[in-house]
């Protein structure tokens, strides 16, 4: 007869899957009943009973299966689990399967990078291309001045020397920097002042121009051909006699003195802003614009 001393020393030497499979026999429990509360395939119980450690796998995984076992038998391993070989418990060791060379990684960086170029490119030419026509067409509309400007461009003449564009522009001309967008002449009306009985018009005889500073003129012959059109320097003198011309045009009036018939012509009846404005009769009569 068998005493317990005899069969605690018998547990004792016994294995892990030996002590699994006599605690399920003395249960009461089939290998089917064991794998359906472990979720475990039959074969997998079987091979723990049977201590077949290399058919179930990483060591891990094989310890964890084990307590489970040991948990549904409600019975500790103990030492049993410790002195069974399956074998260290190891870390996996990551590996990589795909290296990436230096030189790829670079070109690859390029390719993303002239990728980002190229999208920005397409993108943004069209939009550049539609709104460059809308910004060409608002800076070539060109300028309007009013003749009581006078312009850069137009010469000056005096003396035996040839026409040459003005250097500077007298005390009623534009600024130094013009726009080179062309010039429109204003057709707003100027209102001029009517001759009355304290500024009557001056009687005929030869008209005479002293510049006592430069001053813009457009003269106007009777058939309406331009005269003189120029900016004419200080110093400089102009005569005309009776019929020769119908209309002056002064810039820079209060720097021009009239005579007429060794009279000298009031201009602020014919004055605005500087600039004087008059027609010439036939026998040389000074007389305001008519509109």
């Amino acid at each position: 007869m068998i005493d317990d001393q005899t069969v605690n020393a018998f547990d004792a030497a016994a294995g892990c899957g030996a002590r699994l499979r006599q605690a399920r026999e003395a249960a009461g429990l089939s290998l089917e009943a064991v794998g359906k509360d472990l979720r475990m395939p039959v074969q997998v119980v079987k091979s723990l009973e049977a201590e077949q450690w290399d058919r179930l796998g990483a060591p891990v995984f094989v310890r964890g299966q084990l307590r489970s076992y040991a948990r549904l038998l409600k019975i500790d391993l103990g030492d049993a689990l410790e002195q069974a070989h399956i074998g260290p418990v190891v870390p996996p060791q990551l590996v990589s399967h795909t290296h990436t060379p230096r030189a790829r990684r670079i070109a690859e960086s390029l390719g993303r990078r002239a990728l980002y170029v190229g999208i920005t490119a397409v993108l943004a030419v069209p939009v550049w291309f539609a709104t460059r026509g809308h910004f060409d067409t608002g800076s070539s509309t060109p300028n309007t001045a009013s003749l009581d400007v006078i312009p850069a461009a137009v010469p000056v003449t005096g003396g035996d020397q040839p026409a040459t564009p003005a250097a500077a522009a007298p005390a009623a001309a534009a600024p130094a920097s013009q726009p080179s967008a062309p010039y429109l002449a204003s057709l707003t009306p100027v209102p001029r002042p009517a001759a009355s009985a304290a500024t009557p018009a001056a009687t005929g005889g030869t008209l005479s121009l002293q510049f006592k500073g430069d001053s813009w003129v457009d003269i106007s012959g009777p058939d309406g051909a331009t005269v003189e059109k120029a900016l004419i320097k200080s110093g400089e003198s102009r005569s005309f006699s009776p019929g020769q011309v119908a209309r002056m045009v002064l810039g820079n009036a209060s720097a021009v003195e009239v005579q007429q018939g060794g009279a000298i012509v009031d201009l602020s009846p014919y004055q605005r802003a500087n600039v004087a404005r008059f027609t010439v009769s036939s026998d040389g009569s000074v007389a305001p614009v008519s509109h």
